[in-house]
Parts: C-alpha cells; sequence; structure tokens
C-alpha cells in the first residue's frame, strides 16, 4: 500500500514536471509542436496510470 502512495507521488511529481515544461515551452517563440505533442502524450499517459491506481487503491481499501 505505501510503495503504491510512493508510485502515486511519483507520477504526481512527474506530471507537474510535463505541466511545468509545456508551458514554457509554448511562451517560447517558435517552439517546436512536435515536442508538445510527446511532451502532452506524456502527460496523459501519466494521468492514465494515476488514474488505474486510484482505482487499485479504492478496491483495495
Amino acid at each position: 500500500m505505501m510503495a503504491i502512495k510512493a508510485h502515486m507521488e511519483t507520477l504526481n511529481k512527474r506530471h507537474q514536471e510535463l505541466e511545468a515544461t509545456i508551458n514554457a515551452e509554448t511562451k517560447s517563440p517558435g517552439y517546436d509542436e512536435l515536442r508538445v505533442v510527446e511532451l502532452k502524450r506524456q502527460k496523459l499517459k501519466i494521468k492514465d496510470q494515476l488514474e488505474e491506481l486510484r482505482t487499485q487503491n479504492k478496491l483495495a481499501s
């Protein structure tokens, strides 16, 4: 149970880092749209993983 919580915290931190990177990237002139798309894809994947872990955590409780 603690391992799941620690993993969720790690994923949350990575999600926030990606959000900050995406924001910084899109504010720069002539930013790389493909890079932003890839970052958003990674962020969505992490969000999906977090939702899956939350569901598992609720079922285990």
